[in-house]
């Protein structure tokens, strides 16, 4: 298992500014394959309609390809691939569709752990079709969500489950196979936000057990979109609204309107350059994905121990993110300063490690710090040991003030 974050890092353009990013969990940094992919996407010509001469790519070729990429990072089915213009509009509009089978007396389940993008669509269509929206609380002492704290708000009447996969604001990871067996036996269906999830462990979608899970290609190195994977045969079922000419084929009943054909060549470039953060790894890009995901995630755990050690021995810092199954993500306050305050300080020293709630408006609340949030430290592929270092040694001068 090798990881060459030198090598890795030269790969990224906007590492030469000299700034340090922790930002990964809103959107990491680009890798040049990626944007070439995008520029030759639009450079070259590209038929969208009908037929096309020597020379033009069909840009169903291009779906095709970004649909089998992103299957591959997922352990997904094709055919199961929907692509959307975000997560939280996949998911808004998976929410209106669903919801014209709910009436009074049918419950939803939300959890307090989530972003607010697998939230709010629920409630508010719960809302809309008069069904009941129930809570799932996670310990705020711990950041834990467990099983249990879903079986304790599921009933005959639960008609969908809406859980995270992995906090985005303090990395928490639930019990996500446990939970959708537990839902499966109510006769529920599980929702699941993975775009934090997948930014920093390989999916495997049949071992997770989850009827929807949604993701962001640009929260792993590619462009700004989102997805939505699904069984065929579940999607097969639903009827969104649509245009009356457009396809009526999954999965492209899903997708309403013209797809955006050179975000979907980066995607498929991203996962393409996923698969070869091992060098050595070899076989399938299923294959070199699970090599390369464990190489990611050894190195990103390095780092986080690092960080986290550190972090102890500095005065008056309080550290949210303590669930044992974490992404290599920190909230953290401070008990002389203001969040902001210390973003500032960072920012004016090249280090961006921003301040809030990202979203997460139920988590930070729940946790006691209402809606400001705390300083979220991110760790991406293309952080290294002197990253960490500077942002140490940054917030010590902060401290000291």
């Amino acid at each position: 298992m090798t990881y060459d974050i030198a090598a890795l890092r030269s790969q990224f353009p906007a590492l030469a500014a000299g700034t340090v990013h922790f930002d990964g969990p809103g959107g990491t940094q680009t890798p040049r394959p990626v944007i070439d992919a995008i520029a030759d996407a639009l450079a070259r010509p590209l038929s969208n309609r009908g037929q096309y001469s020597l020379g033009e790519r069909n840009a169903q070729d291009i779906v095709i390809g970004a649909r089998r990429a992103v299957a591959d990072l997922l352990g997904a089915d094709p055919a199961g691939i929907v692509f959307g213009r975000s997560a939280t509009q996949l998911t808004y509009d998976l929410a209106r569709t669903l919801a014209t089978s709910w009436g009074p007396g049918d419950e939803v389940v939300v959890t307090r752990l989530d972003h607010d993008a697998n939230i709010r669509p629920w409630v508010q269509a719960a809302e809309r079709a008069g069904a009941t929206v129930r809570w799932a609380d996670f310990d705020p002492d711990t950041g834990e969500l467990t099983a249990d704290d879903i079986r304790a708000v599921l009933s005959d009447r639960t008609r969908l489950v809406a859980v995270t996969a992995a906090s985005n604001l303090i990395g928490t990871r639930p019990p996500i196979a446990e939970i959708c067996r537990l839902v499966h036996e109510a006769g529920a269906l599980v929702h699941v936000d993975g775009v934090h999830y997948a930014a920093h462990t390989l999916v495997d979608l049949p071992a997770l057990g989850a009827d929807f899970f949604v993701c962001s290609p640009y929260k792993f190195l590619g462009p700004h979109h989102g997805v939505l994977a699904a069984r065929p045969a579940l999607l097969e079922g639903l009827r969104p609204d649509k245009l009356l000419p457009s396809s009526d084929a999954v999965p492209e009943r899903f997708e309403l309107g013209t797809l955006p054909y050179e975000l979907l060549a980066g995607t498929r470039a991203a996962v393409d350059f996923l698969a070869g953060l091992d060098p050595d790894a070899t076989g399938t890009r299923r294959e070199r994905l699970a090599a390369s995901f464990a190489a990611l995630e050894a190195h990103e755990a390095t780092l986080r121990d690092r960080l986290e050690k550190q972090l102890a021995a500095l005065p008056g810092v309080t550290v949210h993110s303590r669930a044992a199954d974490r992404t290599p993500t920190l909230l953290m306050t401070f008990e002389r300063h203001d969040t902001a305050d210390a973003y500032r300080f960072l920012a004016a020293r090249g280090i961006h490690a921003p301040a809030g709630n990202f979203y997460a408006i139920e988590t930070s609340r729940h946790l006691g710090l209402g809606d400001t949030g705390g300083l979220r430290i991110g760790l991406a592929p293309y952080n290294d040991a002197e990253d960490v270092d500077r942002l140490l040694t940054a917030l010590a001068a902060f401290l000291g003030q």
